[in-house]
């Protein structure tokens, strides 16, 4: 039986009454390969909570290695508790078949989703996520643990947007020299001397800089959206891991800052040795660009208020401006449409829209497929919201009016035959495709709608 349908009829046993005395279980979130976790009401003060419901009896492992695992991961959360980054276990339900694990609910969902939400991420937010991230990764490695799971979907986000790092299932002590000799995480996210210790005999045990490496994979990934380590044949990915082999190619890196980079840099270094540690991470100059002005005590409302108007004001107007005073001509728009800012989010955003249904978590199916990948172009109906008013500057030269200057496949060359004039466009068919060249969604234009 499906554990999804198994644990639907789990919490109505009478096996279960302890965990049904305290507290009322609801919807399912999530399931895994043995276990399920469910939203969940407190009876006695009607807090929200997600439960971790184990089946020790699922075949995955047997009874005492699930409950000995199980059991280390509680003793590790209750070492790491009371920081603010770090998901609170709030009860624990041991049963002969099943044991309960009460976490705080973190209504935010997972970084993963938010990230494939967003695409890409502001460097000020990515700045507010990683001091979060790394602070405690700090704390954990000072508490004599190492994670070894660190990635998106394991960190969660709260109602304020703040992380939760989360599934301390991996989670060992730094003393365990037998454990830290396993090759045990996600391939994506492992550490050059994790790969070489499943690879070589007689490799050295791995520590707590693997934790470092996963941020420094996290970092790259929130910033451009795809991860610096990825093909679609896993050994030559772990090849590219192993000899830190990656790069922050153009365009997608052009506009961000060379302090992040550097930490990058830093965190991808494949000598353990050398790589920084959380704390000295905290202190690189990536954290320091933004200082926040002391407070005053000293409040004027009716002087802040005028301020802010204006203010918000003009940001109105710069908007404006920069809505309608450039201008970009019709030949670069079909010929390079990711050289510009603007036009290559929403070229990243419908490329999510038409392929997010190969956003998977599985280990076949990552969202770096979406920049190596060759599919089939989809054709798309975009509705604009706000009609665009084109600029004669957009007008195409004459040496370009033709009927060949887009052939996507035999036959279509009559789609190009409508070229734009100064008015106003209602609508625009566009064709969203995978470019090796822009490694991401290419916008062509092959009709348009007057």
């Amino acid at each position: 039986m499906a554990v999804l349908d198994f644990e639907k009829e789990v919490v109505d046993t009478p096996s279960t009454n302890k965990f049904n005395t305290k507290y009322i279980p609801q919807e399912v979130l999530g399931t895994g390969a043995s276990s399920t976790v469910r939203r969940c009401i407190s009876k006695e003060t009607k807090e929200e909570f997600a439960v971790k419901i184990l089946d020790l009896n699922s075949g995955v492992e047997t009874n005492e290695v699930l409950r000995a695992e199980c059991m280390r991961e509680v003793s590790i959360l209750r070492k790491v508790a009371g920081h603010p980054n770090i998901i609170r276990l709030e009860d624990v339900f041991e049963e002969d078949a099943y044991v309960f694990l009460v976490f705080e609910l973190c209504k935010g969902g997972e970084l993963f989703d938010y990230l494939t939400k967003m695409i890409i991420l502001s460097e000020k937010r990515t700045r507010m996520i990683m001091r979060q991230m790394l602070d405690a990764v700090s704390f954990i490695h000072s508490k004599g643990i190492v994670h070894r799971d660190l990635k998106p979907e394991n960190i969660l986000m709260d109602a304020e947007m703040n992380i939760k790092i989360s599934d301390f299932g991996l989670a060992v002590y730094s003393t365990d020299m037998d454990e830290l000799q396993e090759t045990r995480g996600t391939p994506g996210y492992l550490a050059p001397e994790v790969l070489r210790c499943g690879y070589y005999d007689g490799q050295a045990p791995y520590g707590q800089p693997v934790d470092v490496w996963a941020c420094g994979v996290i970092m790259y990934t929130l910033l451009v959206g795809f991860p610096p380590f990825w093909n679609r044949k896993e050994y030559l990915m772990l090849r590219q891991i192993m000899q830190g082999k990656y790069s922050f190619r153009s365009p997608e890196w052009d506009e961000i800052s060379d302090t992040a980079k550097d930490l990058i840099r830093s965190m991808l270094i494949v000598d353990s040795a050398a790589r920084i540690k959380p704390a000295d991470a905290l202190s690189h100059e990536f954290f320091k660009q933004t200082i926040s002005a002391p407070i005053t005590t000293k409040f004027h409302g009716r002087r802040k208020f005028k301020s802010a108007y204006r203010a918000l004001l003009f940001i109105r107007i710069l908007k404006d401006l920069k809505a309608c005073g450039t201008t970009l001509s019709l030949h670069k728009l079909t010929t390079d449409p990711y050289s510009n800012k603007r036009l290559r989010k929403l070229i990243d955003a419908l490329a999510f829209d038409v392929y997010s249904h190969w956003i998977k978590r599985g280990d076949e199916q990552n969202r770096a497929a979406l920049y190596e990948n060759k599919p089939h172009c989809e054709q798309v109906q975009m509705t604009l919201t706000t009609p665009l008013q084109l600029h004669p500057d957009f007008l195409e030269p004459a040496e370009f009016r033709d009927d060949t200057f887009y052939e996507p496949s035999a036959g279509a060359g009559s789609s190009a035959r409508k070229y734009y004039e100064p008015s106003v466009v209602d609508s625009i068919d566009v064709v969203v495709g995978l470019s090796s060249q822009w490694r991401t969604s290419s916008l062509l234009v092959v009709n348009s709608a007057y």
